[in-house]
């Protein structure tokens, strides 16, 4: 019996080129889920502070004070200034980062804008130590401040609400940064000023 010599069919000089091309395409495919991954986590993270309201006008209510008085949105609307409502908590670390910025504003707007805090879930004694730890000079209160979150559907503190003297709601923003704060007043003063004028 003739044993026969069978020859196998002989490859080009390149025996890699399979696994360099399915390397190279794993790698793109990898590449392009990592970038996919990251936008939604940018997308995320942007949108985080960025929270949708059930509302475009901003609703009335009226808030108990710290110094035993009452304030009410649309009486402060009737005065011609906007008003930024701030809910916080004292045991609120971001509330904490933001309670500086936002008195720091206060002073300096106080003339054109109205602020006030609306202290939920908090013990009052707690709340007014928060206040004088900062140095907050504008108004705050907790009286009725939960009914006050559940109508403007406020999800954690922080929320800032900026308000237009005719009741619309500008913007509403979760953790304030100075600069964030700027911009947001400087649209407000615009909103109210092209309303008015």
């Amino acid at each position: 019996m003739a044993i026969q010599n069978e020859t196998l069919p002989h490859t080009s000089g390149r025996p890699w080129l399979p696994a360099a091309l399915a390397a190279v395409s794993g790698a793109v495919v990898i590449g392009v889920l990592g970038l996919l991954w990251f936008g939604l986590q940018a997308k995320e993270v942007a949108s985080s502070k960025v929270v949708n309201v059930p509302f475009t006008t901003a609703p009335d209510f009226s808030l108990g004070l710290f110094d035993g008085s009452t304030f009410n949105l649309n009486s402060a609307l009737h005065t011609g200034k906007p008003v930024v409502v701030n809910f916080w908590a004292s045991w609120c670390g971001p509330c904490a980062d933001e309670a500086p910025v936002l008195e720091n504003a206060a002073r300096r707007y106080g003339d054109s804008i109205t602020f006030v805090g609306v202290d939920v879930q908090d013990i009052d004694s707690d709340a007014q130590g928060f206040l004088h730890k900062y140095g907050i000079s504008y108004m705050n209160g907790s009286g009725d401040a939960g009914p006050i979150s559940v109508q403007y559907g406020m999800r954690g503190v922080p929320e800032t609400y900026f308000i237009a003297p005719d009741g619309r709601l500008i913007r509403k923003w979760n953790t304030l940064t100075a600069a964030d704060l700027e911009q947001f007043l400087g649209e407000l003063q615009h909103a109210s000023s092209a309303r008015s004028g």
